[in-house]
């Protein structure tokens, strides 16, 4: 960037030199406020929200749940396929389950003081929980679906030490879910292999690892944070001109990640993941609040956790997390910016991003709350530093731009492909019921107005257009 078309005119001196010095007596008691480290919500230097090293497996007293994640993909299909193998297959399917149902309730006070082996049994419990539940026969008309107390009560428990939901999350299949392939050399993405896969295709291998690859390099944003966080006066001139070069890396990190996300068509067939992949992943409200959520058996109803069971999702990255709130993107609408959110936008879930927080890990989630209370506004900086301006603009720019990329993603993988027929109905007359099925539940989203949903039951395409629109109100006029 060539710096002399940030500087400001003659005519913005004598203001920008007394805003400086305004701003210097006003916040010198306030710049020394030095915001906690990240190591201390859990986030590494390297690998940022990915563990530096490959989870531990469990230990002997826990072997029956680790015994059962192994046989699970060689013994359970999704309860809508009819294809011969998952025929076969449906009476080892159901023996499993049993042996699910029958075992005991196993004590996890022993992880307690063991983070890595909670995360762990996280991972490990709510797998189970989903082969548990979409290998369930369907039932006519749909009823709840039972959890059985020896997943519920164990989860349930690691997820309050935890601090995140008993439920599948973004961790346990994206920043949890790898081993590495040449455990002697360093963490990165091309030495990492997926560790767990509901479908077994390559086409979720790819579909992890971009999100992995994302999380990556979504450190490298999280050392741009931290720079700004530590910094001890953010109006002298050298920190500025830090933070213009800072924010020129950060554009470039967002444009690449940006490129990541487009590489997902590459390796991942749009129908495999609506149809094989995608139902495996499901939560409890995937269908909208008309259909019957799950039951988690031995476990309080009233249970605030079980406020929390939708799929994993994107929004549970914590790197964007901490992105939107670095550059201050308003996703509740809270403060007035131009333009005025359209009326689309008024009627999207404006709680989904604090909602989706709640499947983070407690510490990592506590890390974003110190990040949203930081006194050190980078857009406020910009408003009031005229050179700070267009690079935080271009920012913002590049933040929509993934944005866009990423509603035309789920446009592609979700949206266009919730129009096609599920290639595992291969029965002729089970076929032409689930079109029928398809066509009158289309009908009658059309009738009620009905949106396409998300793994977590919210309206998609409006949600991730509201996304979009509230990071383009982030801009600032030059």
């Amino acid at each position: 960037m060539d710096f002399t078309h940030l500087i400001p005119s003659p005519s913005d001196i004598p203001y920008t030199l007394f805003s400086t010095l305004g701003t210097l007596l006003n916040r010198w008691s306030t710049t020394n406020d030095v915001l906690r480290p990240q190591e201390d919500f859990d986030i590494d230097p390297i690998t940022g929200f990915v563990p530096p090293q490959p989870l531990p497996r469990l230990p002997a007293e826990y072997k029956i749940w680790e015994d059962a994640l192994s046989e699970a993909p060689e013994v359970l299909r999704l309860a809508d396929d009819l294809s011969g193998e998952a025929l076969t297959l449906r009476a080892e399917g159901e023996a499993w389950r049993t042996k699910i149902r029958a075992r005991p309730t196993l004590d996890v006070s022993l992880l307690e003081d063991q983070p890595r082996l909670l995360q762990r049994a996280h991972l490990v419990l709510t797998w189970l929980v989903q082969y548990y539940v979409s290998s369930l026969p369907t039932t006519h008309p749909p009823t709840p679906k039972r959890v059985p107390e020896s997943l519920a009560v164990p989860l349930v428990k690691v997820s309050r030490t935890l601090g995140m939901a008993p439920i599948l999350t973004f961790a346990d299949t994206i920043t949890w879910n790898w081993d590495l392939i040449r455990p002697d050399q360093p963490v990165t993405i091309d030495n990492m292999k997926l560790a767990h896969s509901f479908s077994g295709r390559d086409d979720e291998r790819h579909f992890y690892q971009v999100q992995a690859a994302v999380e990556l390099h979504g450190t490298q944003l999280l050392r741009i944070i931290e720079a700004y966080n530590q910094l001890p006066n953010l109006d002298d001139l050298t920190s500025i001109f830090k933070v213009i070069k800072d924010l020129i890396r950060l554009t470039a990190i967002i444009e690449e990640i940006s490129d990541l996300i487009q590489s997902m068509r590459s390796g991942c067939d749009p129908h495999i993941f609506y149809w094989e992949m995608r139902p495996w992943v499901e939560g409890s409200d995937s269908k909208g609040p008309s259909h019957p959520g799950w039951i988690y058996e031995g476990v309080d109803p009233k249970a605030p956790e079980l406020q929390y069971l939708s799929g994993p999702s994107g929004g549970q990255s914590t790197v964007m997390h901490a992105l939107d709130l670095f550059l201050d993107i308003d996703h509740k609408l809270r403060t007035k910016r131009h333009p005025a959110p359209s009326a689309e936008n008024r009627k999207a879930d404006h709680g989904f991003m604090d909602r989706m927080r709640q499947y983070m890990l407690g510490r990592h989630r506590a890390y974003l709350e110190q990040l949203e209370k930081s006194p050190h506004s980078i857009r406020e900086l910009a408003q009031r530093t005229p050179i700070l301006r267009e690079p935080y603009n271009n920012a913002v720019k590049a933040l929509k731009t993934l944005r866009t990329l990423h509603m035309r993603i789920a446009c592609l993988y979700v949206i266009n492909m919730s129009k096609t027929e599920n290639p595992r109905s291969v029965c002729p007359a089970a076929a032409m019921m689930e079109r029928q099925a398809s066509a009158m539940e289309a009908g009658a989203r059309a009738e009620k107005r009905e949106p396409i949903r998300g793994t977590g039951g919210t309206d998609l395409v409006t949600l991730l257009k509201a996304g979009r629109d509230a990071t383009s109100r982030a801009g600032l006029k030059n």
